[in-house]
C-alpha cells in the first residue's frame, strides 16, 4: 500500500485546516504575550492526529454503509475514493484513524497534567466530537454542530489555554469566527452527498432542513463571521488591525453566497465548494497573523 493511499483517507489536503486553527490560537496567545512555541507546536500535533482520526474513521464508515459508492465525488466532498477503488482496505483505513486518534489523545493526556481541569471540556467535547462523528452525530442532525465545535472553535480556545494555563478571551473571540466556517464547511460539502446520505443513513441539517433553508442557513453563518470580528474590535477584545480578517469574506463569500440566495436547488459549483474552503483557512490564518503582528 502506498503512502498515497494512506494520505487519501487522511484526507491530507483538508489537514491545512488545524495548521490554521492553531495560528489563530497562537496568535491569540501571542497578543497577550503568552505564547508558548513548543507548547504550540505540541498542540498543533494533537490537532493533526485528531483530524487524521476523524477523516479516516469517516471514510471508513462511508465505505462500510455504502454512501461512497453513490456519492457525486468533487475535490471538496464525497470522499476521497480511497478504499472503492482498492487502493487501501477497510481494516488499515480504521487502524489509520485510530493511531491518529492516539497521537492527540496521548498529547492531550499530556497536556492534561499540565493545564489541569480546564482542559477536560475541550478535551472532552473534542473526543466526542472525532471519535463519535460518523456513527452518531452525523446520524443525528449535529453533526454540523460538533463539527463547529469539535474542529473550529475548541481548537482555537485549546491552543491558547495550553500555552496561557486559562481560558481567554481573546481566544474566545478568536474562537466564534473558526466556529461558523467549519459548521459552514461541512453544511456545504453536504449538499453534493444529499441523496448518497439519505440511502446511507446519514441524518444531516441539509435532509432536514431542505435544500432551500439548510443554504440560508448557511448564508446566515457565513455573515457572521465577519460581524463576529467587528464585534470582537469594537468591543476591544480583538485588535483593530483585526478587521483585515474580512477580507477572505469579502473576496470569497460572493460564489457561494449567490450559489445560496439564487440557485440552491442546483448543485452546488465547484467553484463554490472550492472559495468556502479557502474562505475558511484564509480566514483563521490573516486573523492569527494579525494577532501575531500586534503581539511584534
Amino acid at each position: 500500500m502506498s503512502v498515497a493511499a494512506y494520505a487519501g483517507v487522511a484526507r491530507a489536503p483538508f489537514l491545512l485546516l488545524p495548521i490554521t486553527l492553531a495560528i489563530a490560537g497562537t496568535g491569540a496567545a501571542a497578543y497577550l504575550d503568552m505564547h508558548d512555541w513548543a507548547a504550540a507546536a505540541l498542540a498543533l500535533l494533537g490537532l493533526l492526529g485528531m483530524h487524521v482520526a476523524v477523516n479516516a474513521l469517516n471514510e471508513a464508515s462511508d465505505y462500510r454503509t455504502g454512501i461512497d459508492f453513490k456519492t457525486r465525488r468533487t475535490p471538496f466532498s464525497g470522499g476521497s475514493g480511497t478504499l472503492p477503488a482498492g487502493r487501501l482496505g477497510y481494516g488499515k483505513a480504521v487502524a489509520t484513524g485510530l493511531v491518529g486518534g492516539a497521537i492527540g489523545i496521548v498529547v492531550g493526556v499530556y497536556f492534561l497534567t499540565i493545564v489541569g481541569w480546564k482542559l477536560v471540556p475541550v478535551l472532552a467535547i473534542g473526543a466526542l466530537a472525532i471519535f463519535g462523528y460518523s456513527e452518531f452525530l452525523a446520524r443525528a442532525y449535529v453533526g454540523e454542530l460538533f463539527a463547529g465545535l469539535g474542529l473550529g472553535a475548541l481548537p482555537v480556545i485549546g491552543t491558547t489555554l495550553v500555552q496561557t494555563g486559562d481560558y481567554e478571551v481573546v481566544a474566545i473571540a478568536a474562537s466564534i469566527p473558526a466556529f461558523f466556517m467549519t459548521f459552514n464547511l461541512l453544511l456545504l460539502n453536504e449538499f453534493p452527498d444529499e441523496e448518497a446520505d439519505r440511502e446511507g443513513g446519514r441524518r444531516n441539517l441539509v435532509l432536514l432542513l431542505g435544500r432551500r433553508k439548510a443554504a440560508l442557513l448557511y448564508s446566515l453563518f457565513a455573515i457572521l463571521v465577519p460581524v463576529a470580528l467587528v464585534v470582537g474590535a469594537l468591543l476591544d477584545i480583538l485588535p483593530k488591525l483585526s478587521l483585515v480578517a474580512i477580507l477572505p469574506s469579502l473576496i470569497l463569500l460572493p460564489k457561494p453566497l449567490g450559489w445560496a440566495f439564487k440557485r440552491s436547488q442546483d448543485p452546488v459549483p465547484i467553484p463554490a465548494l472550492g472559495s468556502n474552503v479557502i474562505w475558511n483557512l484564509a480566514t483563521n490564518t490573516v486573523l492569527g497573523l494579525t494577532l501575531f503582528f500586534c503581539w511584534c
